[in-house]
Parts: C-alpha cells; structure tokens; sequence
C-alpha cells in the first residue's frame, strides 16, 4: 500500500480530513501524518528559515522537515492548505520546493474549500498514487504491439492508434455522446490502417469519460488524465530523460506537471475561470468570426498592447473585447490579447505553484493556437516552448503507449 504523508494546517478541523482519507483509500494507498514531538517542531522551524504566525504552519513545516531528514517515512506527499489563508499559500509553496529540492518524493499540493469538489481531489490523489505504485508502466520508453488510446476531454475525443512505437492513425471528434464520439473517433483512427478493433492487443483510456469508455471497451488501462499526459508529452518531445515542465491548456480546466525522467512528480490544475482556458479563445474566434484554426496567425499579426482585456471573468473579458473592437480596434490586437490575457491567468493562477523546469512542452489542442504559444513563451521571459507534432493527441498518446506490454487483449477474451 501506498504511504502518502498528508502535511496540513488543520484539515481535521475543516471537514475535509475524511475527503482525503477517502481518497486515498479509493485508489490503494493509505493516508500517515508525520509524527514529530513539541521540541521539534521549534528545532525544525528554526531550520526551515521561514517566518509564520500560525502555529498550525510551523507543525506543517516541522512536519515536512521530519519527511526531508528521514525521521518520518512516506512514498509521496500530500500539501494541503486553505485557500483562503495567504500565509498558508505561502508556506505551502516554501514546503513543496523544500521537499522537491531534497528528497525524490512525489508531491501535490491542494488548495481546500469549505465545499471541497471530489473529482478534483481524487484526480490529485490518483495521479499521485500512481506516480509511485505504476512507477514501472510510466518508466515505459516505447510502445510496442498494436493498441489503442482514447482521451475522452470536456470538449473533444480523441483517438490514436500505435504500432511498434509510431502513430498510425489518429481520429478527433467534438464529445458529444461518450461512447458514439469515441466510436466515430477510432473509425477515423482505423481509416487506411487495414485494422479494425478486433485487431487491437490493447486500449488505454483516460479523460473525463475514461470510465465510462474503460467498461464498455474493456479497456485494460483506465487512467486519470495528469500521469497520462505527462507521458505522452515527454514521448513526443522526445525528452524522456531529465526535467521537464508539460502545460495542458485544456477546454475546461488547465494542467502543468513537471516530470523527471518520465514521472510526474508535481502537478496542479483547475483554475479561477473559463477566462484562463480554451473556451474563451473558442468565445473570442466566434466574435471575430474565424475559425479557431485562424486565431493563432491573425494573433500573431497583433499586438496585444492595444487591446487589453483586464477581467479574469470570461464573460467581463468579453465585454474588453467588445468594447475595443467598437472602439476601432483591429481584429489581429484582439486576438494576441485575448492570447496573451489566458497566458497570463495560467500563469498567475497555476504556473506560479510550479517551479517550471525547462523543456516546457504545451501540448492539447489549445497548443495548435500558435498566438498563445507565443504569449506563453513571452509571459515567461522568453523561454523556449516545445509544441511536438501529435500535441493535441497528447492523452491518447500517452494511453497508447502506457497500456503497451500490458498483455495481448485476444488472450485476455
């Protein structure tokens, strides 16, 4: 089982204790609390170097401590404060780069409402349990065989099939119904190839259908979207050794999840709005009239310095655009801003909680918009950004491959 060490500022008295226990358990592992005594805990607050109120927040950094010295075992670590504390933000990012800088732990960390949403902390807490017990699969360097990964997303489907370690055929369809999008998908997937399913030795699946999808294809990986797409990242960026930062700008929600030498080992997602995601730039193209494939170039053409959307709200950053468009702005200044505006939420909101380790690959589709590859380079400093052919393929990729080797589906009948 799994050991993962929660390190907290009062999760038992916020009524979220029992959500986490419970999430962890659902996935095989088993939540530990450091144990530590009254004489460490201002030893190891001493040592940390960093100031805090809250007696609560030296126990959790005490508690960390006891994690990095070795006093306190764990496979991997979970940080959790409230969201509404700003000390608590503040710790818990010093916590997460202490631990990542001295041992080789997985860690999450989690920001807690009084209204937790479950998918969110189980998807944290599955992504983080198999960062350590499926360490083996994700380790998995090639694809082998003939199989089939599905990604089931918030607003598109999308199937790839591989065979020894290339992509044969790849099928991308707006979800609608789960199961006929994903059938419509792989019939795009299987055209030319000279295969059908019956030929396929394994399905791998993941997204927010995955297990939907799973039971009714039998499929032999259901996996949660975070460890999979980390996967198929480095795999396409052919960097599957050393560091690396993979960024998902997704339909719904975002992702970025550094990884080491092909594991994931700190990951955060979500986000404030729909202003920080792939719809607002769906909204802005509708406004504009172009279709999303043309919103990239025309961005590129613009400046975004004279179009400025200053709302974090996707409806407020709508009205920016408005209004500048019938103040005679140019349409090619709305779109780098309406760019460069989600760039700038993803980084505010997520990026942030990240030490970002360079490669950063963006994959998904919102990677294809090539005026937000560019704001995300420039709302970085510059930095290099990897868009690896197959990017909006990312999830379907990353299941293909990892359900490789995991045994012939036909002896599996």
């Amino acid at each position: 089982m799994v050991k993962i060490a929660l390190i907290s500022c009062g999760t038992e008295y916020s009524g979220i204790q029992k959500e986490i226990e419970k999430a962890a358990t659902t996935f095989g592992s088993e939540i530990v609390i450091p144990e530590i005594d009254l004489d460490y805990i201002d030893e190891a607050y001493k040592k940390f170097g960093f100031s805090a109120e809250s007696s609560s927040l030296k126990l959790m950094i005490a508690r960390a401590m006891s994690i990095v010295e070795g006093k306190s075992k764990a496979d991997a670590v979970f940080i959790a404060t409230c969201f509404r504390c700003a000390e608590g933000a503040l710790v818990r990012n010093e916590v997460r780069r202490f631990i990542q800088a001295n041992t080789r732990i997985p860690v999450v960390t989690y920001s807690f409402t009084e209204r937790t949403k479950a998918d969110e902390l189980f998807i944290r807490m599955e992504a983080l349990t198999t960062s350590v017990a499926r360490r083996s699969i994700l380790a998995r360097e090639k694809q082998e065989g003939l199989t089939l990964g599905v990604d089931s997303g918030s607003t598109t489907t999308k199937v790839v099939l591989m065979e020894n370690n290339k992509v044969i055929g790849t099928g991308w369809t707006p979800t609608k119904d789960i199961m006929e999008s994903v059938y419509s998908a792989a019939d795009e997937a299987f055209e030319g190839t000279g295969y059908t399913l019956d030929d396929v030795e394994g399905i791998g699946t993941t997204g927010y259908g995955r297990l939907t999808i799973g039971k009714n294809m039998k499929a032999e990986l259901v996996q949660e979207e975070l460890s999979v797409n980390a996967k198929g990242a480095v795999y396409l960026a052919d960097h599957q050794k050393g560091d690396a930062t993979v960024l998902d700008i997704g339909g719904m929600d975002n992702k970025v999840i550094t990884v080491n030498d092909g594991i994931p080992d700190n990951f955060t997602m979500g986000g404030i709005c729909a202003g920080a995601s792939g719809r607002f730039l769906e909204m802005t193209a509708r406004r504009l009239d172009v279709d999303i494939t043309e919103l990239g170039p025309l961005a590129m053409k613009g400046d975004y310095k004279k179009a400025m959307l200053n709302s974090y709200c996707i409806v407020f950053g709508i009205q920016d655009l408005v209004t500048t468009l019938a103040a005679g702005g140019s349409k090619a200044d709305v779109a780098a801003a309406a760019c460069r505006s989600v760039s700038e939420q993803v980084y505010e909101q997520q990026l942030q909680e990240i030490d970002i380790r360079e490669p950063l690959i963006q994959v998904g589709g919102t990677s294809l918009i090539s005026g937000l590859v560019k704001a995300v380079s420039e709302t970085l400093g510059g930095i290099d950004v990897i868009v690896p052919e197959y990017s909006q393929h990312i999830g379907a990729v990353g299941s293909a491959l990892l359900v490789s080797g995991m045994g012939k589906r036909q002896e599996n009948k």
